[in-house]
């Protein structure tokens, strides 16, 4: 016997992943709904190799759903997630309202899939769970390993993430500028600050007060959250003409000694890693290799001189499907297998 799902965002990029990602690791689904504004109403979205029709949000009653994943933004899920979590359904929110709300597991399985099983111990707050901003979660996947190894003391990351991070919009635009500026058409940014073909846009997110970005600061908060509060990290978050697939160059700074050698035989037996580095011309995975797989790819491990235990990393995943879809999918999965298991 398996689950009545629900996917709320169903038409966007991310809801469209969860869709393929529930089918491609057969999770075990019952009755699917997808869910979406009205304006969406009888659209037809792939599972698998079928379609199913997408319903009103607004219309459509959570009773009796075991699982609501929400791929909307975070208004929706202030609205809707509460509403579906007191029907009943375990909600998995993908947007960044939840995150950081302290009742609410903020969770990637690889590295702290344990906080869900003290959430259903406790009895949990309105059944909802947050999913982490894609850049954080690839990274917390690589860093875990090796924290508990060497505890990390200081991270400094800088992102390369693509325009699907930001929505279908951002990838229209992106296509849309690159082919015009070959008929020298003057690109127009809209979904962006700037011009996105053939450049890069140091923002991402408003700004706050002290200069960083927000997304700067979701990955500082979360990865504390998720991985240690005592881990000091600063982040530079810039979006890249890429259509799938963030990349991140990570400096780590440790407590304890440990070379390059010892960290590329931690990370290749470390669960959602997957460890490409050879010291030669394309020996290192790029979002290209990345997209459409599961992994966390980790290359270009060496050690930085410049600090007593450090080391450099260079992180590449598929934002679409680890950062967001696929944690979403496992957390799922390690809730149907541990705490939600149905007679067969």
């Amino acid at each position: 016997m398996g689950y009545k799902v629900a996917v709320v965002g169903a038409t966007g990029v991310v809801g469209q992943e969860m869709l393929n990602i529930l089918a491609e690791r057969e999770f075990p689904v019952d009755e699917l709904a997808a869910l979406a504004s009205r304006a969406s109403i009888g659209r037809k979205v792939s599972f698998g190799e079928k379609t199913v029709k997408c319903q009103a949000l607004e219309h459509y009653d959570f009773r009796g759903t075991d699982f609501a994943l929400f791929a909307a933004g975070g208004d929706t899920a202030a609205e809707w997630a509460p509403k579906a979590a007191a029907a009943g359904a375990i909600v998995i929110d993908n947007s960044s309202y939840f995150r950081m709300h302290p009742e609410v597991p903020l969770v990637v399985p690889e590295v702290n899939g344990d906080d869900l099983d003290a959430f259903f111990a406790r009895n949990g707050h309105g059944n909802i769970i947050a999913n982490p901003n894609c850049s954080t979660a690839q990274l917390v996947v690589a860093l875990k390993p090796l924290h508990d190894r060497a505890v990390i003391r200081r991270v400094v990351v800088a992102t390369y993430q693509s325009v699907s991070g930001a929505g279908r919009e951002a990838m229209d635009e992106l296509f849309v500028q690159t082919k015009g500026i070959y008929v020298n058409d003057e690109p127009t940014p809209q979904a962006f600050t700037k011009q996105i073909a053939f450049n890069v846009i140091p923002h991402i997110d408003v700004f706050l007060d002290d200069g960083s970005t927000k997304e700067e600061w979701k990955m500082v908060a979360e990865t504390k959250k998720i991985l240690d509060p005592a881990i000091r990290l600063t982040a530079t978050c810039v979006r890249v003409p890429v259509f799938v697939g963030h990349s991140e160059a990570v400096n780590v700074e440790f407590e304890r000694p440990i070379d390059d050698d010892e960290a590329r035989a931690i990370l290749r037996e470390a669960p959602g890693c997957m460890v490409v580095d050879r010291r030669e011309a394309g020996g290192y995975t790029t979002p290209v290799e990345c997209a459409g797989d599961f992994a966390t790819y980790i290359s270009r491990i060496r050690v930085d001189p410049t600090v007593e235990h450090g080391l450099s990393l260079w992180v590449v995943s598929d934002n679409l499907r680890k950062g967001a879809a696929l944690n979403a999918v496992q957390i799922a999965e390690q809730v149907a297998n541990r705490h939600l298991r149905k007679a067969a």
